[in-house]
Formats: structure tokens, C-alpha cells, sequence
């Protein structure tokens, strides 16, 4: 019984490494602040958002996510649209709109580990020329490891592994990057998570090597208007991992939305390490609820009824003040 519980701790400790280090969202173009701080306060609204993933669901041990964030954009005066030279209608922004801030909390666990924290972001807006925005964004991270030794049952229980630091708790604070280009036809975005790379001191020196590697998230969209009501959406989404050097081949999820008068949206993407993803969302008033469920192309899929996952969202702020057509569902 001992054997078998570390082979599954060297199992889940290579697993959070590298794979599982970051969790995945399937419905991150409609929460992007979860992967780039610059995101945040970028379409003027007040937004908050609930996010809960189950992993292989019907497996025991399998990974789940919850998160919770709330971003906002600090705006002193309201900006029209005024007519210009040649009788064009162009938007006219303020410049003193340009700070906006998040925040958000998070838990994850995969096996064995569980991984607390939060997250405090700033995000400063610069507007290019006409409508396009630049954004830059840093955040500080806290999360907190351990391992959930209410699963573990050893022969001995004075074994080190229920009194290394690991067991007790590991607070590791870091840095995330991101930049975002946004106009109101395509948006293109890139972060660097856990910049500084921090060592975990878990207390043992066979996992001495065990560190919060970097991870570098690509992402864009573009939509195609046809017609007044009907909008098609394509993204990409490019994520890599530093577990050596140099980077290791990235993690590429491609796919195509359908959107219907900003209330009804669906979308088919595929992930290159095997899966589909379906989701659908549809809007009442200020709330946007949206569904995910990930299908593997994998053998585990035979065993397990796939991955869902849960996206509620409230905006508040949707009047002259906000900047309506930037980033819309």
C-alpha cells in the first residue's frame, strides 16, 4: 500500500509539473482576464464571473477548478460618438479612462495537491489610432500548495511525506505579464504565467528539481458580421510550457463561434492533445451563462462521461459611459 501511494505521488507530482501546473478553461474567450491581466477593465464594464471545471468527470482524483474575478475600468467622464471631418462618425475616447483593475480567487486540485490563490491585477489602456486599444497588464499572484494527506493511508504514519513542507503548506507568491490589442473586429493577446519562476521548497530531495515553471498563452479572434444580427467568431489559442529548455511543443485549441444578436452564442474547437470542445451560452439582461463539456480522443474517455465545465458572468455599466463594441459574447 505504501509502494502504490508513491507511485501515485511521483505520478500527480510529474502531472502538476508540467500538464497540470496551469488549469485549462474551455470558455476563455469569454474570460480571457483568467490567462492575461491586461484584460482587465478593457471593455469598460464592471464584470464579475464565476468559473467551475470538473475534469474527467466519473474519475476519482480528477482535476477541478473554481474560480471567482472581478475586473472593472475607472472612468471619469463619458465619451460619445461625434461626427468629424467628411461627416464620418467616428468614436472619440477619453484619455483620463485608462486604468482598470482585477481580482480573482482560485482553487484547484489534482490527485493528491491542492493549489490555493488569488490574484491582483493592473492593467493600464492606451488608445491607438481610431478604434483599436492597446493594453498592458501585471498581477501578482499568491497561491498556496498542499498535499491533502486525508486521501493518503500509509503503514507508517512517522513517514516523511506527512511531515515535509509540502503537507504543512507552501505559500508561493509570482508575477504574471500580459499585453492585448483590441479592436472591434479582432482582439490578439499575450501573457507569460508565473514569470518568476519560483522554486517550491517542499522538503524533500527528491523533489529539489520541483519548481512553478513559466507558461506562455497566445491567443486571437476575429469576427466576420453577417448581417446585422449574425456574427462569426474564429479563434486560436496557442499555450506553451517551460519544463525544459528550450520550450516544449505548444498546446494549440482552434475553433469557430456562432454568435446571434449578442444573446445566443455556439462554438466547436479542437485541442491538439486530443479532445473537442462544444460550448453554448446564452444571455438574460446582465447575466451571460455559459456550457462547455471537453470530449477525449483519448482511451480515458472510456472511462470517464468527459470534462464540464460552468461559466456565469454578470456586466453592469452598459451605457454611454462604456465602451459597448469592444469585446462583446
Amino acid at each position: 500500500m505504501k509502494k502504490l501511494v508513491y507511485i501515485l505521488f511521483f505520478v500527480i507530482i510529474e502531472q502538476v509539473s508540467f500538464a497540470q501546473q496551469l488549469p485549462l478553461y474551455s470558455q476563455y474567450l469569454y474570460n480571457k482576464f483568467l490567462i492575461n491581466p491586461a484584460v482587465a477593465g478593457s471593455d469598460g464594464y464592471t464584470s464579475l464571473n464565476l468559473t467551475a471545471r470538473k475534469q474527467w468527470l466519473g474519475l476519482s482524483g480528477s482535476p477541478q477548478t473554481f474560480s471567482f474575478s472581478v475586473q472593472t475600468r475607472f472612468l471619469k467622464h463619458r465619451a460619445f460618438v461625434k461626427p468629424v471631418k467628411n461627416n464620418k462618425t467616428v468614436f472619440r475616447p477619453e484619455n483620463d479612462a485608462r486604468v482598470g483593475l482585477g481580482a480573482s480567487v482560485f482553487s484547484n486540485q489534482s490527485g493528491l495537491i491542492q493549489r490555493t490563490g488569488f490574484q491582483v491585477a493592473y492593467a493600464y489602456h492606451i488608445w491607438l489610432q481610431r478604434m483599436t486599444q492597446l493594453s498592458l497588464g501585471l498581477s501578482f499572484t499568491g497561491t498556496y500548495f498542499r498535499i491533502n494527506t486525508k486521501q493518503l493511508s500509509l503503514e507508517d504514519q512517522n513517514d516523511p511525506l506527512l511531515n515535509d513542507n509540502l503537507r504543512r503548506g507552501i505559500f508561493i507568491p509570482d508575477v504574471t505579464f500580459g499585453a492585448y490589442l483590441l479592436n472591434h473586429q479582432y482582439n490578439i493577446g499575450f501573457s507569460v504565467n508565473q514569470l518568476l519562476a519560483a522554486s517550491v521548497k517542499i522538503g524533500n530531495d527528491a523533489y529539489s528539481n520541483y519548481k512553478l515553471y513559466r507558461h506562455y498563452y497566445i491567443f486571437g479572434s476575429y469576427s466576420f458580421e453577417k448581417g446585422k444580427d449574425i456574427e462569426l467568431r474564429p479563434a486560436l489559442l496557442i499555450m506553451m510550457s517551460e519544463q525544459q529548455n528550450p520550450v516544449v511543443s505548444p498546446l494549440v485549441e482552434f475553433g469557430l463561434n456562432y454568435i446571434y444578436n449578442q444573446s445566443f452564442w455556439a462554438g466547436l474547437s479542437y485541442r491538439t492533445s486530443g479532445a473537442i470542445i462544444a460550448n453554448v451560452g446564452v444571455k438574460y439582461k446582465t447575466m451571460f451563462i455559459g456550457y462547455a463539456v471537453d470530449f477525449t480522443l483519448q482511451e480515458i474517455q472510456r472511462i470517464t462521461y468527459g470534462t464540464h465545465e460552468i461559466n456565469i458572468a454578470w456586466k453592469f455599466g452598459d451605457s454611454a459611459r462604456r465602451y459597448r463594441w469592444l469585446d462583446r459574447y
